[in-house]
């Protein structure tokens, strides 16, 4: 869930034309930004959720500082710590990543660790990787290169004259697109083009009688699947790439850290790939089935997509520029591993291409070429200035290094070991497969009601320990329970994604809920069923 993006109320009726004709382009197109408000019941609920928060998180974090527990005082102070952030980031009286940074702050302040330790974590490679990614998405969706490839593939042959097709079509785009950009910045910038293509359908449907003359376009079945299929494509696409969700980062360094297995960006990748083919073959046919569209060939989405494209011309400077600076980033990403490919990766020359290409200098690297590639030389302007970079979400960063702090302090001070032993004995899940269903579970449940991000956080920390109090290898178990907090498929406000497509007015509530429960129990088998399957073949785990 995410304050920054709220759903929206019901909509409005349908706006006739003449004749009781419903105006199909004013009720779809011209919604504004009226349609992002709050209905007053969700107000309600969300000003509850935070006055909560107000009085819950001191409330825990006192009460579990003053018990008298049999465990190392530092322990205890930090536990009290992590519990009162755990509060502040579900009920969010203040912003997640101010939640975090007040729990650093008290961390050194009560003494659990010095405060060079602390802040350590805020130098990691990863944190570069997450400023450089973001700089290359922002720069991708300001010169319009994301749109331009989404136009590209909706206009392949035979794809706009099937809604069928584009609906599939549709969902591999923001799948792609979103495993390397912000999932809510994918589905913002692919929102107005579904709703434009919804719109043709809609007045092709009403010219050939197939509806009635004032029916309600915002509610066809083949808008409630084009929209969900965007919001949901998203969230799985955002699995595909370290870079592709912040849950991924948060996930990866917490593994990294307590297993001391690095997950290169390939190693990601190929262990997320099959997960993220099975669950986009499931969005499509369920959506397809719950939703089946009233109509299955149409004409006049593919003139759409020529005027559009059309309206856009040929490539510009400043996005020849921004692919030449992602692909010489994806390229040297890769690098390595097809060095260890081709030498092996105990050669001396993997090591040293290794060594010096990490993904965060590489990721820096390429952003940096985004402002010194000139648009003009003559006027001296860049394909990005400062100003535009600036816009990049920089709390997601602060958010990530919080995390890793919490997740270094729990290893450190041995309250992991100590969470980790009790868990284990309390909650009887011993074996591999029981503690990665619990992660996997417990990460789907957590990421419905407060940001995946969010969940992330809270989740892994739990996981790791609780694995190695049962003498599991916490790998498997944590990368699992890092995957499923990116999947809150049931609410508008599971995922910022969500609430802008139920924002859109297009998808009934009840719709978004029921296909959610579906994908929130086919996400969690494709993922208990096939992580351990991609760990051990990709040999990730080492």
């Amino acid at each position: 869930m995410s304050s920054e993006t709220p759903p929206a109320p019901p909509p409005t009726p349908p706006a006739p034309e003449q004749g009781g004709r419903t105006d199909v382009e004013k009720v779809l197109l011209g919604r504004g930004e009226a349609a992002q408000r709050l209905s007053p019941a969700e107000e309600r609920f969300e000003a509850a959720r935070s006055r909560l928060g107000w009085f819950l998180a001191p409330t825990m974090a006192l009460v579990f500082a003053l018990l008298p527990l049999d465990m190392d005082p530092t322990q205890q102070l930090l536990g009290a710590v992590l519990l009162g952030v755990i509060a502040l980031w579900i009920c969010e009286p203040v912003p997640i990543p101010i939640g975090g940074l007040i729990g650093v702050a008290a961390i050194v302040v009560l003494g659990v660790a010095p405060s060079d330790e602390v802040l350590a974590p805020f130098g990691s490679t990863t944190v570069f990787t997450f400023i450089g990614a973001f700089i290359l998405a922002q720069a991708m969706l300001q010169h319009g290169v994301a749109r331009r490839l989404a136009f590209f593939v909706l206009a392949l042959p035979g794809v706009g004259s099937s809604t069928l097709r584009i609906i599939v079509a549709f969902g591999a785009i923001t799948c792609v697109v979103s495993s390397f950009i912000s999932n809510t910045a994918t589905v913002a910038m692919l929102l107005p083009t579904a709703l434009g293509i919804l719109t043709v359908i809609a007045r092709l449907m009403q010219e050939r009688g197939l509806v009635q003359p004032g029916f309600d376009p915002t509610r066809l079945r083949v808008g409630t699947a084009l929209l969900l299929m965007l919001a949901y494509g998203a969230s799985v696409g955002g699995l595909l790439t370290p870079i592709g969700s912040p849950p991924n980062l948060i996930g990866r360094a917490m593994i990294e850290e307590a297993t001391g297995q690095r997950i290169s960006f390939v190693q990601w990748t190929l262990t997320a790939l099959p997960a993220v083919l099975a669950m986009f073959v499931v969005l499509a046919v369920v959506l397809l089935l719950l939703n089946r569209p009233e109509i299955r060939r149409i004409e006049g989405v593919a003139e759409y997509i020529r005027e559009q494209r059309a309206a856009q011309g040929p490539m510009s400077r400043a996005e020849k520029n921004t692919v030449f600076a992602f692909a010489v980033t994806v390229v040297l990403w890769l690098t390595p591993a097809f060095v260890g490919v081709a030498a092996g990766t105990e050669s001396d020359v993997y090591a040293l291409v290794d060594d010096r290409l990490s993904e965060g200098i590489v990721a820096v690297m390429g952003a940096a070429l985004l402002f010194v590639l000139p648009v003009s030389w003559k006027r001296r302007k860049m394909t990005m200035e400062w100003s535009d970079a600036a816009r990049i979400d920089w709390g997601t960063i602060l958010l990530f290094g919080t995390g890793i702090i919490f997740g270094a302090l729990l290893s450190s001070t041995g309250l992991a070991a100590t969470i980790g032993e009790g868990a284990s004995a309390g909650l009887g899940v011993t074996s591999p497969l029981a503690i990665t269903a619990f992660g996997v579970v417990l990460a789907i449940v957590i990421s419905e009601t407060t940001s995946n991000t969010s969940a992330a956080a809270v989740v892994v920390p739990i996981i790791i320990p609780l694995a190695a109090g049962a003498g599991v290898d916490p790998f498997v178990p944590a990368l699992a329970a890092t995957f499923a907090a990116s999947f809150g498929f049931m609410l508008p406000v599971s995922t910022p994604q969500n609430a802008i497509v139920y924002g859109s007015g297009c998808v009934p509530i009840t719709k978004m809920i029921r296909s959610g429960i579906w994908f929130d129990v086919f996400g969690a088998v494709i993922i208990i069923a096939l992580v351990p399957v991609m760990v051990a073949v990709t040999g990730i785990a080492g």
